[in-house]
């Protein structure tokens, strides 16, 4: 599939109303291979239709730039606040997050006239933008960028959930990673600065950048494979609850896990549910769709553990160290907290990440589905340690002798 650039060579800066551009229409390409049947499905409670992934986003921009900065700005739909509304309270009331996907009207056509609406209205804003606005531009071009991953995995849930197992797009490829037996990067005990530099866009959480101990440790340079999750499956692992949190062995039991999300018997062999469809394991790609309770199982199975977020942070500038994005999230060791002298932004925009840092655990790095150029070293994904839907698995570390 062939999408829109949202960023020049090399990471570098494009004029602000050419990347909104480049944004939006990277969203509707992302739509593009979806039926309108496709788009109002909701597949479970954590996962919303692409319809409503669209429109939300278009909702983003329209409360928190046009109302507030383009005088004589008139909604598309009066109604569409409380539709499209995510978690925002200070921007009113909103739909159930699980009942998105009892929302067949509007239809996805006029969710299309919708996005045409407020993307005329933005470019009227960005021809003169008033200063203070440019920070809240960036953070929706991020914030959409945000949810056209989540478009991606949640449509992957959705259509696996079809006996037919339709391709989302069937000339995907599995992403290029480092093969071969891991290698070990060691990090030496000492003070280490973690936390965004300052240096381009950052979400409220990741600042303010500090200081944190680092022990004697190594983290391996690429990520643990499938082959390595076979051995795993074979050691009857998903049946020993010695290896297990409690809450981990009770979802394990509870879910019936016996292999990643999307594997599945076929003539005896594992097959995985992709974005091509169905297709078998590949024993030398990473493993993806596993949970920070099966990567916490798998690491202390293996004598290893996963690693702190700020190993990970300082080993992912070290040489050889493979895969930090791209490929896939990699679960940490680390509940997702404030750092140090954290404040969250002023106003609606503050509920973004704050209120969140609760019951979570951090991920580092990028997935095939992040949007390329979106991340960064310091940046702090996060989910569930049951989330098992995103292309999500793991790196090992250990201590130092």
């Amino acid at each position: 599939m062939n999408l829109i650039q949202t960023r020049g060579p090399a990471g570098s800066p494009i004029p602000v109303e050419l990347r909104f551009a480049a944004v939006r229409e990277r969203t509707e390409a992302l739509a593009a291979p979806l039926s309108a049947e496709d788009q109002c499905i909701q597949s479970m409670p954590d996962a919303s239709p692409a319809k409503w992934h669209r429109a939300h986003t278009t909702w983003f921009f329209e409360t928190f730039l046009l109302i507030p900065h383009l005088s004589g700005y008139r909604r598309f739909d009066e109604r569409f606040g409380f539709l499209f509304n995510s978690y925002y309270e200070a921007a009113g009331p909103r739909h159930a997050r699980p009942r998105r996907g009892m929302l067949t009207r509007p239809s996805a056509d006029e969710v299309t006239a919708y996005r045409a609406h407020v993307d005329a209205g933005m470019a009227a804003l960005l021809r003169d933008p008033p200063p203070e606005a440019l920070v809240l531009i960036e953070l929706g071009l991020q914030h959409e960028e945000q949810h056209q991953e989540l478009l991606l995995t949640d449509i992957l849930h959705a259509l696996s959930q079809n006996p037919l197992l339709p391709a989302y797009d069937a000339d995907w490829r599995e992403p290029r990673a480092a093969t071969g037996a891991a290698a070990w990067l060691d990090l030496p005990e000492g003070v280490a600065r973690i936390g965004h530099a300052g240096t381009g866009f950052g979400f409220d959480n990741e600042s303010p950048r500090h200081n944190t101990w680092i022990p004697a440790c190594r983290i391996a340079d690429r990520l643990v494979t499938n082959a390595d999750w076979l051995g795993f499956m074979a050691d009857a692992a998903y049946r020993t609850p010695t290896l297990w949190m409690s809450d981990g062995w009770a979802a394990c039991a509870a879910e019936g896990w016996e292999a990643p999300m999307y594997w599945q018997r076929r003539d005896g062999d594992w097959a995985q549910y992709t974005p091509a469809g169905l297709r078998p394991v590949d024993p030398a790609a990473p493993v993806r769709h596993v949970s920070w309770y099966e990567a916490e199982a798998f690491a202390r199975w293996s004598g290893k553990r996963l690693p702190t977020e700020a190993e990970w942070e300082v080993a992912a500038a070290l040489p050889g160290f493979h895969d930090a994005a791209g490929v896939g999230w990699q679960w940490t060791a680390s509940a997702y907290l404030p750092y140090p002298g954290f404040r969250p932004w002023e106003g609606a925009v503050g509920e973004y990440n704050g209120k969140f840092m609760i019951n979570q655990m951090i991920l580092r790095g990028g997935s095939l589905a992040t949007p390329p150029g979106h991340t960064r070293p310091s940046y702090r994904n996060f989910f569930p340690p049951g989330a098992r839907w995103q292309f999500s698995g793991l790196r090992l570390a250990e201590d130092a002798a």
